[in-house]
């Protein structure tokens, strides 16, 4: 397979290295580091099967070039989080949809033995089979030597894709942090819960060896599993009884994109573009959690352009009808107005009001019929509405 490569990153780089084992060639015109500006001959399937996204130098001509790439249904495997937007991540699933192309998020986690051995744990615990046991709660430290409001953002939206791979879609998120503003991201803390889930605890921490560790409260005890961040070291399982065993990110993601691009099909645990921007989701609701000090109600609505355009069109609706009292109240005062000097000019608007109201009323109806003519196509309601929410 030939990896054409647009930017890089630590996670670009352990799947590049891992196409080099594997016999992959590296075909990216400049390089591992390619960029924005050189990826024209990304464009042509002739030169690379694939193209391989990193975060490093991110900006607005690199998210062009992105979205230009799906438009063309090339198939990608795109660094997480690219960008901390909601919107820009559901805005490439529907291009993505109408190109039919492949995103790939690089979420490599989910796919290590030991995340689906805790997995089937928590299945198996709340299906009610001993051991483990019926679980009580779900911990994650995150252990970070830098602890900036981006780099915790960042590291959230990775670590919520395990959660939701673990306990499913949480319902309501919540914020603890200490009263020092300055600070507040250092020992932030993130609660998850929904009625019939298993109620999940995010946190920061302090730590010269960067890594996850995940445990899983129950009656029966504590399961813990440690994933460090160093690709050389081993991940560790602990239920009573301690074992390691190493993990390659790089070599699991390329397995999903080589499975994916052939026959076979990607594995069913593989995170799909969808899952990513749903983790994008629940890191961008922090800041807002946070700012409003209360829990948030996260909704999970499934953005198409065809809901994306019934939204529009609601908010038009109401929009209409405010701009049409609007008018009553000014077609009024300029008619009495009129009656008193003998403005004639005055009595033709006031008079033709009813008509201008009547005509914008058709043609939002009209516009009504518009997802019938265009038939699913790209062109109604590229960019989504943030999710619904309230406190």
């Amino acid at each position: 397979m030939r990896l054409g490569v647009l930017g890089s990153d630590a996670g670009i780089d352990q799947v590049v290295a891992a196409a080099r084992r594997h016999g992959d060639s590296i075909v990216t015109p400049t390089g591992v580091t390619a960029a924005a500006e050189d990826w024209g001959p990304l464009l042509d399937p002739a030169a690379c099967d694939a193209v391989l996204v990193g975060a490093d130098g991110w900006d607005d001509a690199r998210a062009a070039a992105v979205r230009t790439l799906v438009q063309a249904g090339r198939p990608l495997v795109l660094s997480h989080p690219l960008e901390l937007s909601m919107v820009w991540a559901f805005e490439l699933e529907m291009i993505r949809r109408d190109s039919g192309g492949v995103l790939i998020p690089l979420l490599a986690d989910r796919l290590n033995p030991y995340v689906g051995r805790l997995q089937r744990t928590i299945v198996d615990g709340l299906g009610g089979a001993q051991p483990p046991g019926v679980p009580e709660s779900l911990s994650f430290e995150r252990r970070m030597r830098v602890r900036t409001r981006q780099a915790v953002l960042v590291q959230l939206a990775r670590d919520a894709d395990l959660v939701r791979a673990l306990v499913g879609d949480p319902d309501r998120l919540s914020t603890l942090a200490g009263p020092d503003p300055d600070a507040v991201w250092n020992s932030l803390a993130v609660g998850c819960s929904g009625p019939g889930k298993v109620p999940v605890r995010w946190q920061v921490a302090p730590g010269d060896l960067p890594g996850l560790t995940i445990r899983l409260q129950s009656a029966a005890g504590v399961v813990s599993l440690d994933i460090p961040d160093d690709v050389s070291a081993d991940c560790t399982w602990s239920d009573g009884r301690s074992e390691a065993a190493g993990f390659d990110r790089g070599a699991a993601i390329l397995d999903v994109l080589h499975k994916t691009l052939s026959s076979a099909g990607p594995p069913p645990q593989a995170a799909t573009w969808s899952d990513a921007a749903r983790a994008i989701e629940i890191a961008e609701t922090v800041p807002r959690s946070l700012a409003k000090g209360r829990a948030i109600d996260l909704h999970h609505e499934e953005f198409t352009e065809l809901g994306t355009f019934r939204g529009t069109m609601a908010s038009l609706g109401c929009g209409l009808v405010l701009v049409a009292l609007l008018v009553l109240v000014a077609a009024t005062l300029v008619a009495g107005i009129a009656q008193e000097v003998d403005w004639d000019l005055g009595k033709r608007v006031a008079n033709a009001w009813p008509l201008l109201v009547l005509g914008a009323l058709i043609a939002f109806l009209a516009l009504q019929l518009l997802p019938l003519l265009v038939g699913g196509s790209g062109g109604v309601g590229r960019l989504p509405r943030p999710p619904g929410e309230h406190e």
